[in-house]
C-alpha cells in the first residue's frame, strides 16, 4: 500500500508547504498520540529537534496535538536524532519524535517517529497513523489533557551515554580533533563529549542561527572541515550532518574518508576483539565493490540491502549483525543504538586510531575503492526500465561486467529520476556502460 505522507524516513518537505505545515504537525501529534495510547498508564512522548527556525513552529503544533489526545510531552530541545531514540527508551516513553530534515537546507523540515523501543516505526504503524490523520481523531475531556514540560538535563544524559560507548581504558589526550556539527542538532553535545574524553577540540559549525544548518558545513560539505584539519594541524576531523545521525571523517592530510572505509575499520576492530556479530556487516547496494573484496580477504561477509538505513537496520535485526550502514556515513552499531549515530560511530573510529598509535591516514584507508560512476536520467512519466530495449542494454552491460564490476540501476524514491551506477576495475569500461544505459533510458522515456 502506497503511503500518502510518510516517505523513506518520516514526513519531510518544504516548511509551510503541505505536508510540512503546522496544521499537519498537529494532526500528526494527534494521530500518533491516539495510536500509541495503549494501557492505563500515564502516556508520554519525547520531542527533540534540530536548529531550524521552523522547529519552534512544528514543535508547538506537535505539543498541541499530543496533549489534546491526552499524552504528556517532554521537550528536550536541540538534540541528535539518535539521542531522541535513546531518551525515548530510557524515559519509558510511548513514542519519540525528532523534528529534522537531516542534511537538507534550513527551508525544509521533517518529522521522524520512534516507537517505545527506540526503533523507527514499521510500515504498518505508519499506515495506521496515516489513516488516523485523514480521519476524525477523538479528543480527551479537558480534565485529561496532557501536560508539557521542557527538561534541562537531556544533553547531559546523551553525553554520558555516548561516552559510555568509548573504551574505558582509553582517553583522547594528545589528540587534536576538528568537530564540525553542521550548525545542527549536535552543536553542544558532540564537542562536549569529545572534550570530556580528553581531546583538544577545534569546533566549527557550532553557531546555529536558525537558517545556517548544513550551510557550507557538515558531512555534506566536507571541504570546510578538510581545510580546517590541515590549517589547524589536527590529527583527524569528524563532520556530522544536521541531525547527527551520520558522519564523514577527514584524516590528517585533509583526505575525506567515507562510510565504506569507516565500516571496514570498525568491522576489522570488532572482529579482532571477537565482538563482530554475523561474521561481517550489512551495507546497501551503493557500497563500493572494493569494500566487499576487502572484507572477503579477511574472511568477512557483506550483505547488501536496498538504499536506506532503515533497510540496513531491518536486515541487521533479522540476521543477527551488529555493524551496518551506508557509504554516505549512516553507520548503525546495534550494540549501542537503534539508529545511525554519528557521534557514537566517530568514537569507535577515534578509539581505533588512538589504540593503534598510527596516523589516521594509515588506519582509516582500508582498501582502494573501485572506480564508481553514478548518473541520473530524468523522465516525464511511465516506466522506462520496463522497456525491452532498455532491458537488453542492461543485460548486455551486466554480462560485460561479470567478474570485473557491478551495476546498480534504480528509480529514485523522491523524484522522477532513474539512477544508473556502475563500478569496475576498468574506469573506461564503467563510463561506457553507464552512458549506454543512460542513452537507452532517455530514448525509452522520450
Amino acid at each position: 500500500m502506497a503511503r500518502k505522507y510518510f516517505g523513506t524516513d518520516g514526513i519531510r518537505g518544504a516548511t509551510n508547504v503541505s505536508p510540512m505545515t503546522a496544521a499537519m504537525a498537529m494532526k500528526v501529534g494527534m494521530a500518533a498520540g491516539a495510536y500509541f495510547l495503549r494501557g492505563d498508564h500515564r502516556h508520554r512522548v519525547v520531542i527533540g529537534k534540530d536548529t531550524r527556525l521552523s522547529g519552534y513552529m512544528l514543535e508547538s503544533a506537535l505539543v498541541a496535538g499530543f496533549t489534546s489526545v491526552g499524552m504528556d510531552v517532554v521537550m528536550v530541545g536541540p538534540m541528535p536524532t539518535p539521542a531522541v531514540a535513546m531518551l525515548t527508551q530510557s524515559m519509558r516513553a510511548d513514542i519519540g519524535v525528532m523534528i529534522s530534515a537531516s542534511h537538507n537546507a534550513y527551508g525544509d523540515n521533517g518529522i521522524k517517529l520512534f516507537g517505545p523501543d527506540g526503533y523507527k516505526l514499521s510500515d504498518e504503524a505508519e499506515e495506521a497513523i496515516e489513516a488516523l490523520i485523514d480521519g476524525d481523531i477523538p479528543l480527551v475531556p479537558s480534565s485529561q489533557i496532557g501536560r508539557a514540560r521542557r527538561i534541562d538535563d537531556a544533553q547531559g544524559r546523551y553525553i554520558h551515554f555516548a561516552k559510555s560507548t568509548f573504551p574505558e581504558n582509553l582517553r583522547l589526550d594528545g589528540m587534536r580533533v576538528v568537530i564540525d556539527c553542521a550548525n545542527g542538532a549536535a552543536y553542544k553535545v558532540a564537542p562536549s563529549a569529545l572534550w570530556e574524553l580528553g581531546a583538544d577540540i577545534v569546533a566549527i559549525g557550532v553557531t546555529p542561527n536558525g537558517t545556517n544548518i548544513n550551510d557550507g558545513v557538515g558531512s555534506t560539505a566536507p571541504q570546510t572541515i578538510a581545510e580546517t584539519v590541515v590549517a589547524s594541524g589536527a590529527d583527524i576531523g569528524i563532520a556530522l550532518d544536521g541531525d547527527a545521525d551520520r558522519l564523514i571523517v577527514v584524516d590528517e592530510t585533509g583526505t575525506i574518508v567515507d562510510g565504506d572505509q569507516l565500516m571496514a575499520t570498525i568491522a576489522a576492530s570488532w572482529a579482532r576483539q571477537g565482538r563482530l556479530a554475523g561474521g561481517g556487516l550489512v551495507a546497501t547496494v551503493m557500497s563500493n565493490l572494493g569494500l566487499e573484496r576487502h572484507l572477503a580477504a579477511q574472511g568477512l561477509g557483506l550483505v547488501r540491502t536496498k538504499v536506506g538505513d532503515r533497510h540496513v537496520l531491518e536486515k541487521m535485526r533479522s540476521s543477527g549483525y551488529n555493524v551496518g550502514g551506508e557509504q554516505s556515513g549512516h553507520i548503525i552499531l546495534s550494540d549501542y543504538a537503534t539508529t545511525g549515530d554519528g557521534l557514537v560511530a566517530a568514537l569507535q573510529i577515534l578509539a581505533e586510531v588512538k589504540r593503534s598509535g598510527a596516523l589516521a591516514s594509515e588506519v582509516l584507508h582500508r582498501f582502494e575503492p573501485l572506480p564508481q560512476l553514478l548518473k541520473n536520467v530524468r523522465f516525464a512519466g511511465g516506466k522506462p526500465l520496463d522497456d525491452d530495449a532498455v532491458k537488453a542494454v542492461i543485460a548486455q552491460a551486466e554480462a560485460e561486467l561479470v567478474g570485473n564490476g557491478r551495476l546498480v540501476i534504480r528509480p529514485s524514491g523522491t523524484e522522477p529520476v532513474i539512477r544508473v551506477m556502475a563500478e569496475g576495475d576498468d574506469p573506461a569500461q564503467v563510463e561506457r556502460v553507464v552512458d549506454r544505459i543512460c542513452d537507452a533510458v532517455r530514448k525509452a522515456a522520450a
